[in-house]
């Protein structure tokens, strides 16, 4: 493992002298961008390495179809099956975890459903569905509308009806479309955090373990797209399972609360600040 680590390292030493500011496509999910993390790690990579990101922002399944069709170099999401099969199909390599935060059922005060406080998201969004209280989906094929229906489908339910609606959006914009309908919705920890000020919402359901929500980091594997910018992406993921990396998504917060918790490096490795 170190062996690996040394190698990525040296090729991030070495791209840092030999390339000068060469464009990085990073595809990745609307939350790692909502939250701000990106706009703290990047720049901080751009200046060390000398390679441009270009930041593609979108939900996790489209994402993993940009990579499979050879428009992204590198990919940031946060659906591990999705994710063990693209590497499974030869489509990426490098596959690592980087952090993980959860997922959280937010919802109006009022609470129609009566689910505040419930610990168990399955008998929440039964209750949410027998109400038939107004719920906003993402409905983008991205790795929390992946974990929303996946839930759903735990509780042995189709949602369908006026109560439940697609929006076809990004986790921000979903956010506030619940917030203005008095909706409840699936939404990452880390995105919450960043929006919660403009939200008439609060959190009603979290720390259920099935809204455990890790993001995986892989390069597009060169061999299917000569013209995938390989030392580039080995050098970002090598970088963003540096000490100094996992100890800046350690650090960051909003309003003091932690967004994500690294994974690539034990955590008692890692000053607590």
């Amino acid at each position: 493992m170190k062996k690996i680590h040394v190698i990525l390292s040296t090729i991030l030493l070495f791209t840092s002298t030999t390339i000068q500011a060469d464009v990085l496509r990073l595809a990745t999910t609307t939350s790692t961008e909502n939250s701000g993390l990106l706009n703290v790690l990047i720049p901080v990579f751009e200046k060390i390495s000398g390679h441009k990101v270009h930041v593609i922002a979108v939900g996790t399944g489209k994402a993993l179809r940009m990579g499979e069709a050879g428009d992204a170099d590198v990919l940031l999401v946060h659906s591990r099956q999705a994710e063990n099969k693209f590497i499974a199909d030869g489509h990426g390599i490098n596959h690592r975890s980087i952090m993980y935060n959860d997922f959280v059922i937010v919802g109006p005060k009022e609470d129609p459903a009566g689910i505040n406080g419930e610990h168990n998201s399955i008998s929440a969004l039964k209750k949410i569905s027998q109400t038939k209280s107004l719920f906003i989906s993402r409905g983008d094929n991205s790795g929390t509308h992946k974990k929303e229906l996946a839930l759903w489908k735990i509780a042995n339910l189709n949602p369908e009806g006026k109560w439940y609606r697609e929006a076809g959006q990004g986790m921000g914009k979903v956010l506030q479309i619940s917030s203005e309908l008095s909706a409840y919705t699936l939404t990452d920890r880390g995105t919450w955090l960043s929006s919660i000020a403009s939200s008439s919402l609060k959190i009603l359901v979290e720390g259920d373990k099935r809204l455990f929500n890790p993001y995986g980091i892989m390069a597009v594997n060169p061999d299917k797209y000569h013209d995938i910018n390989y030392i580039a992406a080995m050098s970002f993921i090598a970088w963003l399972t540096s000490p100094s990396a996992q100890q800046q998504i350690a650090d960051y917060r909003i309003n003091n609360k932690v967004l994500f918790t690294p994974m690539a490096i034990k955590n008692k490795q890692l000053s607590k600040r």
